[in-house]
């Protein structure tokens, strides 16, 4: 097994650095490595950045890379893959996640640029494990739509979907969004986890109603990741033998032939096809 510090590549490489969604201390010792021995750190906000670079006294290069200069940036960054590693990080949590990332990452796998990604924090895997919510399936959303139509008509074709649904919302649109959640999905669970790993890390948890009642009356602030429980499994209905008798005799009145007349009722009422056959030639 290797030493933590061997290197087994020594072609310049881009590196996806997670950086804490709030504590400090929720970074790893690779992490902190790679972030001091790159050549450049490209940093969503330099502001945030420079508070972890200051608190582990890491004096790396940094250089902006966000949504408003992604594209003037890439061929500074790919000069200094030249000769370098550079470590790409967001604001928070892992980069290119509902950020502008992804697309530099795209870009260097398409010029032939190693790209190693490493494992830390993310707001959504946090909120997750954390809500209640059955794991073993979700999808993530990213930023839901702002507008009220576009919201409901968005909840609305998720509305048979049996995973958990993981959200980004902003404080200012939470209740709103409660409220059409409640209004299109119905009274489901639902969690809002707020500020996580800070001071004031929340999770309120429960039906819609009630946690759309809690913020209604506390304001909510800060960063919040939503989550929704999946649609409920529906028990299908198994149709007796008389509807089955009533819905195949209609399809055959109507000319159509015994084959497909069976096969279409058979799946409608969740019986075996040779079984509805049965019934058809038995009424000839």
């Amino acid at each position: 097994m290797c030493a933590p510090h061997d290197r087994l590549f020594t072609v310049p490489t881009l590196f996806i650095v997670p950086t804490p969604i709030g504590n400090l201390e929720d970074i790893t010792l690779r992490a902190l490595r790679i972030l001091r021995e790159a050549a450049l750190i490209a940093a969503e906000d330099t502001r945030t950045t420079r508070v972890l670079l200051q608190h582990y006294q890491i004096t790396t290069p940094l250089t902006s890379y966000h949504e408003h200069n992604k594209l003037a940036k890439l061929d500074a960054i790919f000069d200094a893959l030249q000769s370098g590693d550079v470590a790409l990080v967001s604001d928070a949590g892992t980069p290119a996640i509902s950020d502008p990332g992804y697309e530099l990452v795209r870009h260097a796998i398409e010029q032939g640029i190693r790209v190693e990604p490493l494992p830390g924090a993310s707001a959504i895997i946090t909120a997750l494990v954390g809500s209640g919510l059955p794991t073993d399936g979700f999808v993530y959303l990213g930023f839901l739509p702002r507008k009220d139509r576009a919201l409901r008509d968005f909840l609305t074709s998720l509305a048979t979907e049996r995973r958990t649904l993981v959200a980004y919302e902003s404080p200012n649109r939470l209740v709103d969004t409660l409220k059409a959640i409640e209004s299109v999905l119905g009274d489901r669970q639902v969690c809002v986890a707020r500020e996580l790993s800070k001071k004031f890390e929340e999770f309120q948890r429960g039906p819609a109603s009630a946690v759309l009642a809690h913020f209604e009356a506390t304001a909510p602030r800060g960063e919040i990741v939503l989550l929704i429980a999946g649609a409920a499994e529906v028990e299908p209905t198994i149709w007796d033998e008389a509807q089955v008798r009533a819905a195949l005799r209609q399809r055959l009145d109507a000319g159509e032939p015994l084959s497909s007349a069976a096969r279409a009722v058979a799946t409608a009422a969740g019986w075996e096809r040779r079984a509805v056959y049965s019934l058809g030639i038995e009424d000839d």
